[in-house]
């Protein structure tokens, strides 16, 4: 099939890295690994960081543009045998598949696409009614995580939806794991920015402090504008405890999780995580906090261990007690490595696809 791709929120080819970046050209070549042939149809980044009238028109505006253009070239080289919209949520609506595909009679896909309706006020309301008339128009929603298919079953449940659960490239983690029975090698890797990510990295730091008496080091991988804020949050722990690695590319980062022995993240409001498969791929068993979608990627007692929301001292407690036991942190490294190379990879999430496809799209269309 021909398949016109869109990511409102960032474009696989945007220069900025991120996860939804990763995740959008991982959905490219899974979908080049069912055959498909891919085109990235529009680079319009749909973004509103507040809720604003202003802004919102100013998109719409861009977005009829888009149709306009899009609009030609179909109707001069034959339109798309489906669209494909990946992440649209109240801040990045997509206002250009559902009028454009409606019109040329194209089935419309969505994955992660997600609705909250705590979210239904101001300018984001109609982007939640954008998002709500995508859903019930697609040929299918593709959910990645429970969480996210229930919310838009519960709003839209005349819609028709299929689990997708988030994957990986495993490429990078073909390599044996190497991990020494008495190390004590904490890793982390995440971007330095407000929110979510930096309440976590405050959250391991408190963490940290309360496990001083034994011994591990952290290895923290990432940068961003709130780096200042990290480092001061780190600051009461002893300075040969911690190595700041900065950003590094995907092949460094691989290695750097090869040499370590535990990764810890709170995961503060992650809608997944990739970096949790990443680490497990590496043969790491994992510590976080049983929130938002975590439990989607790490499996808790047996992948790694997962606590309660908020509770800093369990997170404490679960690094301590897997740092104890070299055994138990072998065993569960060695489940984590094969969960995500044998159902979390780049080719399981394109057979996946390709069965999702032939049961709703191809039916579609």
């Amino acid at each position: 099939m021909r398949i016109a791709f869109y990511a409102p929120l960032k474009s696989p080819d945007h220069p900025v890295p991120s996860g939804d970046r990763q995740m959008a050209r991982m959905l490219v070549e899974a979908l080049g690994l069912c055959g498909h042939e891919v085109d990235i149809s529009s680079r319009l980044r749909a973004f509103s960081r507040e809720a604003s009238d202003a802004a919102y028109l100013d998109l719409s505006k861009q977005a009829d543009a888009e149709i306009a253009r899009l609009r030609r070239r179909w109707a001069s080289e034959g339109p798309p045998d489906a669209w494909f919209c990946y992440h649209p949520y109240y801040k990045a609506a997509d206002l250009i598949g559902p009028p454009l595909t409606a019109e040329f009679s194209v089935p419309y896909v969505t994955a992660e696409s997600s609705y909250s309706s705590r979210r239904n006020e101001g300018a984001w309301k109609l982007a939640q009614e954008a998002i709500a008339a995508g859903a019930r128009q697609a040929a299918v929603n593709i959910c990645f995580t429970e969480r996210d298919r229930k919310g838009l079953d519960e709003a839209i449940p005349e819609g028709r939806y299929a689990m997708l659960p988030p994957f990986i490239d495993t490429t990078q983690f073909e390599g044996t794991p190497r991990k020494k029975p008495d190390a004590a090698r904490l890793i982390a890797v995440a971007m330095m920015r407000p929110g979510d990510k930096l309440d976590s990295y405050r959250m391991l730091a408190a963490a940290l402090e309360m496990i001083v008496d034994i011994p591990w080091t952290l290895t923290v991988v990432g940068d961003g504008p709130t780096r200042p804020e990290v480092q001061q949050a780190f600051a009461g722990l002893p300075e040969e405890r911690l190595a700041w690695a900065g950003e590094n590319a995907p092949e460094a980062v691989a290695e750097l999780l090869f040499a370590s022995d535990l990764y810890v993240w709170p995961g503060c409001g992650e809608a997944y995580g990739l970096s949790y498969l990443e680490a497990q791929a590496a043969g790491l068993p994992v510590v976080a906090q049983a929130t938002a979608g975590v439990p989607e990627v790490v499996r808790n007692g047996d992948t790694g261990l997962l606590t309660a929301a908020g509770d800093i001292a369990s997170i404490a407690e679960a690094i301590r007690v897997l740092l104890g036991d070299a055994a138990m942190r072998a065993e569960f490294g060695n489940r984590a490595r094969r969960f995500v190379l044998e159902e979390r990879s780049l080719t399981a999430a394109a057979r996946r696809l390709d069965t999702i496809f032939g049961t709703f799209v191809r039916r579609a269309g």
